[in-house]
């Protein structure tokens, strides 16, 4: 069966795109005008150029092509008069909207797709981990499903032909259509089952890194906020960092210590946009588990966005639906060095209840309040505990000299007595040395 390969189609041709965007009851003319900066920002990312863009005010979207018939024909007007190729829809649309929308452009060349199928083809050109090339290729053939028509342009940017290769064969009575939705079907089962022989080895990882007892901080946020340029300014892990969106998916974890000698692990993770896909939040779901498992949450945001406050509640709003609700926030307003929108003394801006300190993972300004403020949040998380270990066990003090704070240690004649200020999941792991609890 052939395979969708939508990496390269973009790159054949210039694509010139024209944004469309419905203003609402729901979204204002100015949510509506900054949800199509961000669509622009898209497409730029996947390497479409944005000529023009066109609103329409609506109770409701139209239930057939999305827009209404006079805005369509202006629509005519500006693809021909501007060499438009594409047309990008700012909202998820229906196989029938695509349809019915594609064929209402009457002879002109031009394809329709919507934002969920736009950052999808940039996951799939960003995903370079064989676990998030699978993620990526679940998440698009469930986008895919309904869409089959078994014709049409709509499914040009999704590698057209998908099904119906020299090994499928047509049952009594059986359409291609049918054969391609089965031969999907199989395939979504196939690159699952991959996808949870590579999850048994991500948890046996994870396993791992629970038994060192090190403590894991998970780095999530908006989209570009500056995850991946904070941990290789913190542990030269050397990620690609640009400035675009979604410049990597795949999460990379390494290791840090702290000022106070302690050794912690810092995990990046995806970045969050609004409207995410519910295909990628689910395909993705074994790697956004990284953020589950992890000790507390350092929450990045870039200040010099206008709607950082915005997307941060995004941010918020996709770990609540990840059912991520009780694991402390540390918020990092990160990019200071490009706005003067801060705290005049951002050493002293913290805010005690919020967690939240101000930095530039570019200059490094502000990392030092950052790591403190790290520390004081695992500090929190602990607790001073007596351990008795037998003579010949010597590991388990080890790592504890490296993920906690030893307060006293006692070599006696078959054992060794140790206080400690440790936490939780370090309690865990040795609580069957634990005395007097």
């Amino acid at each position: 069966m052939s395979q969708p390969n939508i990496n390269n189609i973009i790159e054949e041709i210039e694509s010139r795109a024209v944004l469309i965007g419905l203003i609402t009851p729901n979204n204002s003319e100015s949510e509506c005008s900054r949800s199509l900066d961000e669509l622009e920002r898209l497409a730029d990312t996947a390497g479409i150029i944005s000529c023009t863009r066109l609103t329409q005010s609506r109770s409701s979207p139209d239930v057939s092509t999305y827009i209404g018939k006079g805005k369509i024909e202006e629509a005519k007007d500006v693809i021909s008069a501007n060499n438009i190729n594409i047309a990008i829809v700012d909202d998820e649309l229906s196989p029938s909207q695509i349809k019915n929308l594609e064929e209402s452009f009457g002879d002109i060349d031009i394809e329709v797709i919507d934002r969920t199928m736009l950052i999808l083809e940039i996951f799939s050109m960003r995903a370079h981990s064989g676990e998030g090339k699978l993620q990526v290729e679940i998440a698009l053939l469930r986008y895919t499903m309904p869409r089959l028509t078994g014709k049409g342009k709509e499914m040009s940017r999704l590698g057209g032909g998908m099904g119906g290769g020299s090994g499928a064969r047509r049952g009594a009575g059986e359409t291609k259509l049918e054969i391609d939705r089965r031969n999907l079907k199989s395939r979504i089962a196939a690159l699952e089952d991959e996808l949870k022989h590579l999850e048994v080895s991500r948890d046996v990882m994870r396993a791992r890194r629970e038994k060192s007892g090190i403590p894991n901080i998970a780095i999530a946020g908006y989209t570009n906020s500056g995850k991946s340029t904070l941990l290789n300014y913190l542990t030269d892990a050397g990620i690609l960092a640009e400035d675009k969106l979604f410049a990597t998916l795949d999460p990379t974890t390494r290791k840090l210590k702290l000022p106070s000698g302690t050794e912690i692990l810092m995990t990046d993770t995806v970045g969050f946009i609004k409207k995410l896909p519910h295909h990628l939040v689910q395909a993705f779901k074994s790697t956004l588990n990284e953020i589950n498992y992890s000790d507390i949450i350092l929450l990045v945001a870039d200040i010099s966005d206008s709607e950082h406050e915005e997307q941060l509640s995004v941010a918020k709003s996709i770990l609540e639906e990840l059912g991520i609700t009780d694991k402390p926030i540390i918020v990092a307003y990160n990019k200071i060095d490009k706005t003067d929108k801060i705290p005049a003394d951002t050493n002293q801006s913290v805010e005690s209840e919020n967690n939240a300190v101000y930095i530039s993972a570019a200059t490094g300004k502000g990392i030092d309040s950052l790591l403190n403020k790290i520390e004081e949040v695992l500090l929190k998380q602990k607790s001073s505990v007596n351990f008795l270990f037998p003579l010949n066990e010597q590991s388990p003090i080890n790592n504890l000299y490296k993920t906690s704070k030893v307060l006293d240690i006692e070599y006696r004649e078959d054992s060794v007595a140790v206080k400690a200020v440790v936490d939780s999941k370090t309690k865990g792991i040795y609580k069957k040395y634990l005395i007097g609890v």
